[in-house]
């Protein structure tokens, strides 16, 4: 039988009556002769209880127990799914990341996937299983321990199981219809796109954008699984939602297909580093090592002089999630403690936002960062810092102009209307 992955995110499975709607979507993929892997969340709002319940009880957690704690909520739903399906005469069993195996690495709490062996599941399907309910965002490591995949690993349990057992599509039930040129409740006039590109897709995953997580587009594109998001809250239809796919699926392409953005930015300035080999080395060397993402980077002639040094001196600015921001100032601290780097001072704006163009039609189409631009200039936002790659283009500005920026850009790039 041909497989079908199926995803149910929280909002989908967040109470009894909607694990039921989720169920029924189950059996209706049963019924047209798929075998369905289903991968459940933990039900709304559970996640965030035993995170907190973890910290309450101990601030610096070992982390091979938070993993045996805030797993549990994804075994729950598994358990919950399948008496539902049993109940509907679904030949249903849950399992949990240990049962299958998902075999991850041991890196606790932020664990990657290295093998997901199909003999066990494909044998109950043989024995006439028609659906494994599998609980996501866990697995197993070389240790014998529960492991956690991070925050939204769901997405990336059910992109990695529809990759090992070549599934025919995996579809990934949320709160929302489909992807969007950018947020509706940003922009009233963003338009639900049929499909996007793996690429483009990945941009505004890690861009801001919160339909799927980053690493489960990655898998996505790696292994050319078909995904699809839809909503579990409006009738299935075989158009419905968006097809997340190769470009080349994709007939033509607009330059532009999404807007993203991100309000949790914060920008740091080192002032008056020395301009010489190995400077940049020696900041971001230690801002790794402390964890800290960084994205947009910008070095400039500093106008100050730097007394005591015969050679040039710049500055030095870049971007990090603000919530990282204190791990980096300290970090960099630290460093200037140790005489790894020198600096005057380190300057710190946490009211800035980052606004991101994404399109694979970029590739083929000139004149997108002088348009983008020019309408920024236009409603008069100034530019921060400016990053590029080929199909996405990123500005940092301030915090208060960012819905602005969006709205603007989306009606610059006529994103509301199709290619």
């Amino acid at each position: 039988m041909p497989v079908l992955v199926m995803k149910f995110g929280g909002t989908s499975v967040a109470n009894l009556d909607r694990i039921k709607r989720a169920a029924k979507r189950v059996g209706v993929e049963v019924a047209k002769g798929y075998d369905v892997i289903v991968i459940v969340s933990a039900m709304s709002g559970k996640t965030n209880e035993l995170v907190g319940w973890v910290q309450e009880i101990s601030p610096f957690y070992d982390a091979r127990e938070y993993d045996a704690v805030v797993s549990s909520g994804e075994n729950v739903t598994a358990g919950l799914m399948a008496l539902t399906l049993q109940e509907m005469d679904v030949p249903a069993r849950s399992w949990q990341g240990w049962q299958v195996p998902l075999i991850t690495n041991s890196a606790h709490s932020s664990a990657r996937i290295e093998d997901i062996p199909p003999a066990n599941i494909t044998a109950k399907f043989a024995e006439g299983m028609k659906v494994a309910v599998v609980a996501g965002f866990q697995g197993i490591s070389p240790e014998g321990r529960i492991t956690t995949l991070g925050r939204g690993g769901s997405d990336t349990t059910a992109v990695a199981f529809a990759a090992a057992f070549n599934a025919e599509r995996c579809d990934i039930y949320t709160d929302v219809d489909g992807v969007y040129t950018t947020d509706p409740r940003v922009s009233p006039k963003a338009r639900k796109l049929d499909k996007i590109a793996f690429e483009e897709m990945l941009e505004l995953a890690s861009l801001g954008a919160k339909v799927l997580q980053t690493r489960s587009v990655e898998l996505a594109m790696r292994y050319n699984v078909k995904l699809r998001v839809l909503s579990s809250f409006e009738e299935p239809t075989d158009t419905a939602g968006t097809l997340v796919c190769d470009e080349e699926l994709i007939m033509e392409s607009k330059a532009v297909s999404g807007i993203a953005f991100s309000r949790d930015e914060a920008k740091l300035t080192l002032v008056t580093i020395e301009d010489r080999p190995g400077i940049a080395a020696a900041i971001f060397g230690p801002l790794a090592d402390a964890g800290v993402n960084v994205d947009m980077i910008v070095q400039n002639v500093s106008e100050t002089n730097y007394q005591g040094h015969a050679g040039g001196v710049t500055d030095m600015t870049f971007s990090c999630p603000i919530d990282q921001m204190k791990r980096a100032e300290k970090a960099l601290n630290d460093a200037r403690e140790a005489g790894l780097i020198k600096f005057d001072r380190l300057e710190a704006d946490t009211e800035v936002a980052k606004v991101s163009v994404v399109g694979i039609g970029m590739r083929s189409h000139a004149g997108v960062a002088a348009r983008m631009f020019k309408t920024l200039s236009d409603e008069g936002i100034n530019i921060k810092i400016i990053a590029t790659s080929e199909i996405k283009i990123s500005v940092l500005i301030d915090r208060k102009y960012m819905e602005l920026a969006v709205q603007a850009l989306h009606d610059a790039f006529e994103l509301e209307k199709s290619a």
